[in-house]
């Protein structure tokens, strides 16, 4: 019985995602074993489900009905599942989560040991890395992405807010330098400040800003230090090197203790989108749910930090 639905949800799922090898990422499977899987729902069924060319594939006749009638099916089972775990009071079972080293030991890490705490059956695995993961190909159940994100129909998001952003320094190095005020004046004083940055794969973007029409804004700079950690980036501008640019969650700790000053108010702040993707499914665990919802609740405001 097992067999039959694993079969029946593979040919669901190659007929959604419109190819084996769409549907072996969505399944975590390879393409020839979808492809094997489809051949055996055929023989024990005596029907052909697909129309194959080496381009293309197309449901038969017999497959189209097929397929309405499994889907129905599917969701039956799927509705079933949810009703299952919304009669538990507590979430269990593990799940394996991926998100950027800097944002998720600062502010995620404290959500995910809260949940931990009040909930005793759910375990979680996480990596720190600023590498983007594939989460089909590596498993994992709920990612954290900064910035704007592909087009995927086999991912799921949800927004957790921004990671707003400042230019700050020390005062020490504003009396040494031209203070500018806004973006215009820094524009005009360029040559005459140095700039740390961060810079990953050999090289480092421009700074983001917003004008006044609400567009994105860049401004070119040219650095004295540069690495690819942010932390070490905010120690640097703590050390007087130069002008840096970072989140402002991440400069609030030296901002309220002094060591660094906010160089110039943004009247229309930029703010990196920050991200939950998991992959798609009819279901959400309530062990994914709990923590997605967490996220919703808490993150936002630590981000906002300035």
């Amino acid at each position: 019985m097992s067999e039959r639905l694993q079969g029946i949800a593979t040919f669901v799922a190659t007929v959604e995602a419109g190819s084996f090898s769409a549907a072996g990422e969505r399944l975590q499977l390879s393409r020839s074993a979808v492809g094997k899987a489809i051949a055996r729902l055929e023989t024990r069924l005596g029907v052909r489900l697909f129309h194959r060319t080496t381009r293309s594939q197309r449901l038969t006749e017999d497959g189209q009905m097929y397929y309405e009638r499994c889907r129905r099916a599917l969701v039956e089972l799927d509705e079933a599942s949810v009703a299952l775990e919304a009669g538990r009071s507590e979430p269990v079972g593990h799940l394996r989560l991926s998100m950027p080293e800097l944002l998720g030991r600062r502010c995620v890490a404290p959500l995910l040991l809260e949940l931990g705490r009040e909930h005793a059956g759910l375990s979680v695995e996480v990596a720190f890395t600023d590498r983007r993961i594939d989460l089909l190909e590596e498993r994992i159940d709920l990612a954290l992405r900064i910035g704007p994100l592909a087009d995927s129909g086999l991912l799921a998001a949800r927004p957790l807010g921004r990671q707003w952003m400042g230019v700050y320094a020390t005062a020490a190095y504003l009396a040494a330098h031209p203070h500018p005020h806004n973006l215009d004046e820094l524009q005009t004083q360029r040559d005459q400040h140095n700039y740390i940055v961060y810079a990953r794969d050999g090289g480092f973007k421009p700074w983001l800003f917003t004008d006044e029409a609400g567009r994105t804004t860049s401004f070119e700079v040219t650095s004295r230090f540069a690495c690819d950690s942010l932390e070490v980036v905010a120690e640097a501008g703590v050390a007087g090197l130069g002008l840096v640019r970072l989140p402002t969650w991440l400069a609030a700790p030296a901002l309220r203790s002094g060591a660094l000053v906010r160089v110039f108010d943004e009247p229309y702040p930029y703010g990196y989108e920050i991200n939950a993707i998991w992959p798609q499914a009819r279901v959400m665990p309530q062990r994914l749910r709990v923590v997605i919802d967490r996220l919703v609740q808490r993150l936002p405001a630590l981000l906002a930090s300035c």
